[in-house]
């Protein structure tokens, strides 16, 4: 969830597919001493899911059939752990290119003994693609991608016409979109792109915004924002067909 990015994807053909063009996030720099990646590496091996697994089967990674909630980009993994936490009948899985940030969610989720999460340190196009079954998903979340709010980056953004159509696929008919974030402008964005979107309705009303729902902790970019004077805007889509 970074402000900035290598421009390494700029000039890249329109004829290469979606998935190779447009990447969920960026990997940031980060240290991690080797402490931290020793005990990475043993909390990775009983929480953690690689692309190689291929399409999951949720009985046999959770070892359990409670409905899961899939997360786009958690950061430092507070608000995922916070919400796995209270909500023991959900199974979460969690997204996340930032290693510090995956190693950060696994140890606090060692810490508090929280079983219920599983996460993947990879792109999430690619996650979607190869490991999310269709209609299996019970809630899609993502929360305050990154923005590029400079207009010529407006097209890196996630929240595009076929990334909605796509985190459809994956979800059960009545299961919900939730997005947040706090640019306006981005705001707006999803708003005109989930607007558009066959097969959704917006639980909060056509062209409106959601309440912060209490479900969704408050998280550091949130804080952050408020203390700028900027606004947080939530939206949650549910898919209908």
């Amino acid at each position: 969830m970074s402000d900035s990015q290598k421009d390494s994807q700029q000039g890249v053909p329109s004829d290469v597919p979606f998935a190779k063009r447009i990447k969920s996030f960026v990997v940031r720099a980060g240290r991690i001493s080797p402490a931290q990646r020793e005990l990475y590496a043993e909390q990775f091996a009983k929480q953690g899911l690689t692309l190689d697994a291929g399409m999951l089967d949720y009985q046999a990674v959770f070892g359990n059939s409670n409905p899961v909630v899939l997360e786009i980009g958690f950061g430092m993994g507070k608000s995922l752990v916070e919400m796995a936490e209270a909500n023991p009948q959900l199974n979460y899985i969690g997204i996340e290119v930032h290693t510090p940030g995956v190693a950060k969610l696994l140890r606090d989720a060692n810490e508090k003994g929280i079983d219920n999460i599983r996460v993947f340190e990879n792109d999430a196009i690619e996650v979607l693609e190869q490991c999310i079954p269709d209609e299996s998903l019970h809630g899609m979340q993502l929360f305050f991608p990154d923005p590029w709010h400079k207009k010529r980056h407006h097209k890196r953004r996630i929240v595009q016409p076929e990334f909605a159509q796509n985190i459809r696929k994956k979800l059960k008919v009545g299961s919900t979109f939730h997005m947040a974030t706090d640019w306006e402008n981005y705001a707006e964005h999803m708003l005109e792109v989930m607007e558009e979107q066959a097969g959704y309705e917006n639980v909060a009303g056509k062209n409106q915004y959601h309440p912060r729902p209490d479900f969704r902790p408050l998280t550091k970019f949130e804080v952050r924002g408020e203390n700028k004077g900027h606004g947080v805007w939530d939206l949650i889509y549910k898919r209908i067909n």
